[in-house]
């Protein structure tokens, strides 16, 4: 009988370098929002891809914050220090492009990783190959990666490698999770991301970041009524809650009209969907309102 391996491995990187289109990609599922927008993953999410040889439990991280303005800021920040320490495997990504100093506290960290590490480098299809060998050969020289695989997560280009080679540096191990779970999140999780991923794609400048989706409630239909859902939009400012809601309620009937969409779309059935924004004052720096919120766990 064979082996069964198993592990967690964990994608770490600074703001917008594709962790999410990657673990998308390697899942095969949509686990985490995309956009082009930085810190749009703001809590770690898991994506388990199951096999009867292997079980393999991705978590996309929050991008690496180096001065947190806010006390959310700091809590998405514990969530990558976090995923140091239960790792199996690490997946540090960087975009080919972007530039670090050699003393950067994230590189201390990684000459201090005792479990495989992977140097991801993200968009070299966008690249001439000698300033690709050129990056891989910096970092090399500052950090011991087991190994290194340049990728386009977008265009799933060597994402097949890197998945034969995660599963070749897996120990062996039990199933953690059953079979058929996909993710450690809810219906109710995915369901605010969705509607948060709608307003950074809609809304501009500070709104996005000064939002926060709470799905209060979730009634799945039963028979032929339909599911019904109730959200509420958190903001900082009354004016926010003016931009958000738009005039005579034009933005926020747009918003919800997107959301309910890829909502459907990810449940497969359809729902009447409520929005409400309420207002919670410099809610990024209170503690309290950041656990209710889903940080500090």
């Amino acid at each position: 009988m064979s082996k069964h391996q198993s592990g967690f491995v964990n994608i770490i990187g600074r703001p917008n370098v594709g962790k999410s289109t990657l673990m998308n990609a390697l899942v095969g599922e949509k686990m985490s929002i995309i956009t082009n927008k930085p810190q749009t993953t703001r809590h770690r999410i898991i994506g388990i891809v199951d096999d009867d040889n292997y079980q393999i439990v991705f978590s996309d991280t929050p991008g690496i914050i180096k001065d947190p303005i806010y006390k959310m800021h700091e809590s998405m920040n514990q969530f990558v220090w976090g995923s140091f320490e239960d790792a199996d495997l690490i997946i540090f990504m960087s975009d080919i492009g972007e530039k670090y100093e050699k003393d950067d506290e994230i590189i201390a960290k990684l000459n201090n990783v005792k479990v495989p590490l992977f140097l991801v480098l993200n968009k070299t299809d966008i690249h001439e190959e000698i300033y690709i060998l050129e990056k891989i050969k910096w970092w090399n020289e500052l950090v011991s990666f087991t190994e290194t695989i340049p990728i386009s997560a977008l265009n799933k280009f060597n994402t097949d490698t890197l998945f034969n080679l995660i599963i070749k540096n897996l120990p062996e191990g039990p199933k953690y999770y059953p079979s058929n779970q996909l993710t450690d999140k809810t219906e109710r999780f995915f369901v605010s991301e969705i509607i948060r991923e709608k307003i950074l794609q809609l809304y501009r400048e500070e709104i996005p970041y000064s939002c926060e989706v709470i799905v209060e409630y979730f009634q799945a239909g039963k028979g032929k009524d339909i599911t019904r859902i109730s959200a509420s939009i958190y903001v900082m400012r009354e004016t926010q809650k003016y931009i958000l809601i738009g005039k005579k309620g034009s933005a926020i009937k747009k918003l919800g009209i997107e959301a309910r969409k890829d909502i459907e779309k990810f449940l497969e059935e359809k729902i009447f969907l409520e929005l409400r924004v309420k207002v919670k004052d410099n809610w990024r720096d209170d503690e309290k309102t950041l656990k209710h919120f889903g940080y500090n766990k």
